[in-house]
């Protein structure tokens, strides 16, 4: 789709009274958001999170729509004119984690936690939701509103892809999408964004290196896959910084070795596994076809055997600049200029809203909920069992995402 086609408007569309109306609304919202970190589920099959979305958008008089090969929720805010559709999507899932963040109303499964905010996530779009069904006179089109499972490594934004999300009538075609993510790395209720790359593709690194055992007294009678192993973890560093342009972010992590089995023997085999982060698809197959070639050639130069597999994980997440920047003026409208801050550089760490901005132009922006009295350099982040999200950034998240569809389906 032609992104200079299909950016939001630039007029702007009414949002007097979002940001106070989400504030009067937050009692509830923080009641939803507590009764949903309660009950976090992994994966693509959440079951008792899924009943609580349905519940809330009946509450609201609309229709939620259950997936089918995923637990999926999707409901429609219908405008009162005509008009194109503009997609809000919240993730659903938590991680596989102990929660150990003291809060009162923490994880009532053991080994299961809402570390990523998720549970905001959905709060500020049924928040959103609320806002924008008592708006549908100013709305020439309609919100779809996307609750995804699956978000963090099950890919469940392409399986409701693959499931026609995104199929609409003619004249009714999806032609702007919009994402938060919430971050203690930011003040509260600040919006921080940016146009272009915001957050990496990130694929996996397999391998495992065949030598010969032996004798540790007799390493020329082996051929030793550990020395092999080490070479590659430090040649794949020196790619990077020797064969990747310095301003195209590029990671390549190591974060798994395992091999041999005590302290004097040399094992057959040695595997690595890590992760390879970057901010381009030219660059990013460039960056796959360098690792092939430093394994393939270390492990020719040493006679070993190396099975090497690159697994694809999500696609660079890329906002559209013309929707971010029309999403930016929305939320400058609700919040102010002050608190609305464009980043400089990319995050690398990776989402599956990419695959949605592969579609349809569109923008994730980073929503700040450090509690006031954590120090910045020390507040556990996302993916902490420690983490603490500010209940009243998702006043501030419910509204913008609410703004950013008003603006958009302005007319």
């Amino acid at each position: 789709m032609d992104s200079t086609t299909a950016a939001p408007t630039t007029s702007a569309a009414p949002v007097a009274d979002l940001l106070a109306d989400a504030r009067a609304a937050l009692p509830d919202l923080v009641a939803l958001r507590r009764r949903l970190h309660r009950i976090p589920e992994v994966g693509l099959q959440l079951p008792a999170t899924q009943a609580v979305v349905i519940e809330e958008l009946q509450a609201l008089g609309l229709e939620p729509r259950r997936g089918t090969s995923t637990t999926s929720v999707t409901a429609v805010v219908e405008g009162a004119r005509p008009g194109p559709t503009v997609l809000l999507r919240a993730d659903m899932d938590g991680l596989p984690l102990l929660e150990e963040s003291g809060l009162e109303f923490a994880s009532e499964t053991t080994g299961t936690m809402h570390a990523c905010g998720h549970d905001t996530h959905m709060t500020m779009l049924l928040g959103a939701a609320r806002l924008l069904a008592a708006r549908r006179e100013q709305l020439a089109g309609r919100v779809l509103l996307m609750f995804q499972p699956g978000e963090e490594g099950h890919h469940g934004a392409r399986f409701m892809l693959e499931e026609g999300l995104l199929d609409r009538p003619a004249g009714e075609e999806v032609t702007g999408a919009f994402a938060f993510h919430i971050w203690t790395r930011y003040a509260t209720g600040t919006v921080n964004y940016r146009r272009g790359p915001l957050l990496a593709a990130a694929d996996f690194i397999r391998l495992t290196i065949r030598g010969r055992g032996g004798h540790a007294s007799a390493p020329h009678e082996a051929v030793d896959p550990i020395p092999v192993a080490a070479e590659i973890v430090l040649a794949l560093q020196a790619m990077v910084t020797r064969r990747v342009d310095v301003f195209e972010p590029t990671v390549v992590t190591i974060a798994h070795v395992r091999a041999g089995t005590t302290n004097n023997i040399i094992p057959e085999t040695a595997f690595l596994e890590g992760t390879i982060r970057t901010t381009s698809e030219a660059n990013r197959a460039a960056v796959h076809a360098g690792v092939r070639r430093v394994v393939e050639g270390i492990c020719a130069a040493h006679g070993v055997a190396g099975e090497l597999e690159i697994e694809p994980g999500y696609p660079v997440t890329i906002n559209d600049p013309a929707f971010a920047e029309a999403a930016a003026e929305a939320a400058r409208e609700v919040v102010g200029a002050e608190a609305v801050e464009e980043m400089p550089v990319p995050i690398m760490g990776a989402e599956d809203f990419s695959y949605v901005l592969q579609r349809v132009p569109g923008a994730m922006f980073f929503l700040g909920a450090r509690p006031p009295e954590e120090d910045p350099a020390t507040a556990p982040q996302n993916h902490s069992n420690r983490v603490r999200h500010h209940e009243p950034a998702m006043a501030v998240g419910a509204a913008v995402y609410a703004a950013v569809a008003l603006r958009h389906l302005a007319g």
